[in-house]
């Protein structure tokens, strides 16, 4: 495991983007692991200044997205889909057909969550999968538990993230109580992991997640298994 501690959110987001730029040139066909929330926007704002300076090219880019609220469709300014396209997708030269997010409104749930891991299975997990870390260490919305749960799956959200994600929506009682998540095997097979955290709130959850007892507990505890993690701490 590599650790990064920097000063500032802006020093995250461009080592970051620095990081996931190398993986997309080093490979023809890149396919990434993205995430939501809070924590990547401005990794997405330096990959976007990149790509609009010629510098980074996202037409042969798959990308696989973690989560998605369950109920919301893709046009719905909360969603994940939507977050993804008005960050990132919008701004670049990706093929939006090939980027991929979990349907939250899926008539068939359970085919959906199959459907979603035999994909990253046919293109053999992703490059490197990015990922935030939640206040009780959840990654995706993989929430503490008494064991991890490998497949994409319906997730029961906990209240510390809904919690966390009633500023998004306008009270508290909007925010779903249900998402589909990537489980852990769909996490763990990507080549590389870089796991981000900003502020002092994310320091003990971080540090008990990364060196830590291994538990499902403590979701992102798991990523002390994989043999290849960046973590970037950010003070401020």
């Amino acid at each position: 495991m590599k650790f990064i501690e920097v000063e500032t959110y802006a020093e995250l987001s461009r080592l970051g983007a620095d990081i996931i730029a190398e993986v997309i040139k080093s490979k023809d066909n890149p396919v990434l692991g993205l995430a939501t929330g809070s924590s990547p926007v401005g990794i997405y704002e330096n990959l976007v200044k990149k790509n609009k300076a010629g510098l980074l090219d996202f037409s042969k880019v798959v990308s696989v997205n973690l989560d998605e609220y369950l109920g919301l469709d893709g046009d719905h300014e909360q969603s994940y889909r939507y977050f993804m396209n008005d960050n990132l997708f919008n701004h670049v030269n990706i093929d939006k057909a090939n980027t991929y997010v979990p349907n939250g409104k899926a008539e068939d749930i359970v085919a959906e969550c199959e459907a979603y891991d035999k994909r990253l299975q046919d293109f053999g997990g992703s490059d490197i999968q990015l990922l935030g870390i939640g206040l009780d260490g959840h990654i995706g919305f993989n929430e503490p538990d008494d064991c991890f749960t490998a497949q994409t799956h319906v997730v029961e959200l906990d209240p510390s993230t809904i919690e966390a994600n009633a500023r998004f929506f306008e009270s508290k009682d909007m925010v779903p109580r249900k998402a589909v998540t990537m489980g852990m095997a769909g996490i763990m097979q990507s080549k590389k992991i870089l796991i981000i955290a900003n502020g002092a709130a994310k320091r003990d959850i971080l540090m008990t997640a990364m060196y830590g007892k291994i538990t499902p507990e403590v979701p992102a505890s798991i990523l002390q298994l994989h043999p290849d993690v960046t973590v970037i701490y950010s003070k401020n």
